[in-house]
């Protein structure tokens, strides 16, 4: 082992760790309830929101149906080109800072998916157990936040728990449009040492060590909302 090039390359990567889980986290706080609300949205019956509706089915399409590369390269170089853009103060802070539209990337991308798997909780819950809560003399609002709600997302956290180690892996591509996180550093020290193999092989151990953490977090809140007598299910 080349201690020489572990010292040189430790601290950087660790500092570009730090971005990859900043960019991480920020996907999560933002992405989550972007996602749920999407869900809530997507699975109304109100026919007065048909518009919305169809508009909320249309970009969960629309992400889910094209790579997150792509995405990042049409917010980063695609819309600066858009003079009203450019000349509107908060789309074009968001847009000019690679960092900024890195976030903004992951949020949307992973909204789109959030949305999806909320929404397929959303309808897995029985009509019967909503009825039963209302004719227990709960209101529409406290029947959802205290029944529908919690055994939505108890039956959502499995596939979350996926999207979020998903988000850790898919912020490396803020690397193509020059964010240093622990891909950026990577590409940059390969440059300058051309150890390819061990290079890598440390950015990878840095991805596994945040996914394990993200991962075992997830596993602690669904046995932390699990049904008494049901094991939590067991991801591939």
């Amino acid at each position: 082992m080349d201690f020489e090039l572990l010292h040189e390359a430790f601290p950087l990567l660790l500092k570009g760790a730090q971005l990859t889980v900043l960019i991480s986290v920020v996907g999560v706080l933002v992405g989550l309830p972007a996602g749920i609300a999407l869900a809530l949205l997507r699975t109304s019956a109100n026919r007065r929101l048909r518009f919305l509706v169809r508009l909320a089915d249309g970009y969960a399409a629309l992400f889910r149906g094209t790579p997150m590369l792509v995405q990042v390269f049409v917010l980063y170089y695609g819309l600066a080109q858009i003079g009203m853009i450019r000349q509107t103060p908060v789309l074009w802070w968001l847009i000019s800072d690679a960092l900024r539209c890195a976030m903004l990337a992951v949020v949307l991308n992973t909204a789109a998916y959030t949305s999806e798997i909320f929404r397929t909780a959303f309808l897995s819950v029985p009509r019967g157990v909503m009825e039963a809560a209302e004719a227990c003399g709960l209101s529409r609002l406290h029947a959802f936040l205290l029944v529908r709600l919690p055994l939505a997302v108890r039956q959502a956290l499995p596939s979350y728990g996926n999207e979020a180690a998903i988000i850790v892996k898919e912020s490396s591509l803020a690397s193509t449009i020059t964010v240093l996180e622990i891909t950026g550093h990577a590409k940059r020290l390969m440059s300058e040492t051309f150890a390819i193999i061990e290079i890598f092989v440390m950015a990878s151990v840095f991805y596994v060590v945040i996914n394990f953490t993200v991962l075992g977090l997830m596993r602690l809140v669904e046995m932390r909302l699990r049904t008494p007598g049901h094991a939590v299910a067991r991801r591939r």
